[in-house]
């Protein structure tokens, strides 16, 4: 049996922004697709959650894209801590196409942003049977949940599985070098 020994770095991750953000990727020109790309860019420039906000509003969108569009600007929120905006958006997502994935996905990451760990995984295991694009992000945000919870033995597992899937990410190996692993007898 293994028993794991970790450092609590949990809210420094969550302070440098580490929850992990899977946008949506919305093609076809237009003011979606600029709101599309500035998720991608990693900036949080209220500006650029204008222009998906004037997408939404202007634009002609099919349910995945409109559905895109509101991920999309939830993510530029959450890079703005604006939990409560971000949550809107993503529940418009799903409200709008419930079979993304990436909405229930950055969710979980809202309640995680949120320090309501415990709400955040049936969102991130509802994300992850639908499938995302990136799933090594919602198993890296599931293993800080899990670490929230004092769950060290998942988050470990899940931080694992994130670097199987994602093995040149950074963030999910130096999660994983806290960790030190005995074997009992």
């Amino acid at each position: 049996m293994n028993r794991l020994i970790f450092g609590a770095a949990l809210a420094a991750a969550l302070s440098m922004g580490a929850a992990a953000r899977a946008s949506v990727t919305v093609i076809g020109g237009g003011l979606a697709e600029a709101c599309s790309k500035a998720a991608l860019s990693g900036k949080a420039e209220i500006r650029l959650e204008r222009i998906c906000t004037e997408a939404l509003e202007k634009e002609t969108l099919s349910s995945r894209d409109r559905a895109g569009t509101y991920v999309n600007r939830g993510i530029l929120k959450m890079r703005r801590a604006n939990w409560e905006g971000a949550q809107s958006d993503f529940n418009e997502a799903v409200r709008e196409k419930p079979d993304l994935g990436e909405a229930y996905a950055n969710r979980g990451a809202v309640f995680i942003g949120m320090h309501k760990y415990a709400d955040s995984l049936p969102d991130l295991n509802k994300g992850l049977a639908l499938g995302v694009e990136a799933p090594a992000k919602v198993y890296f945000d599931r293993a800080l949940a899990y670490e929230g919870l004092d769950d060290a033995k998942s988050a470990y597992f899940d931080y694992q599985k994130a670097v199987e899937l994602s093995p040149d990410w950074e963030a999910p190996k130096t999660e994983l070098a806290r960790f030190h692993v005995e074997r009992k007898e």
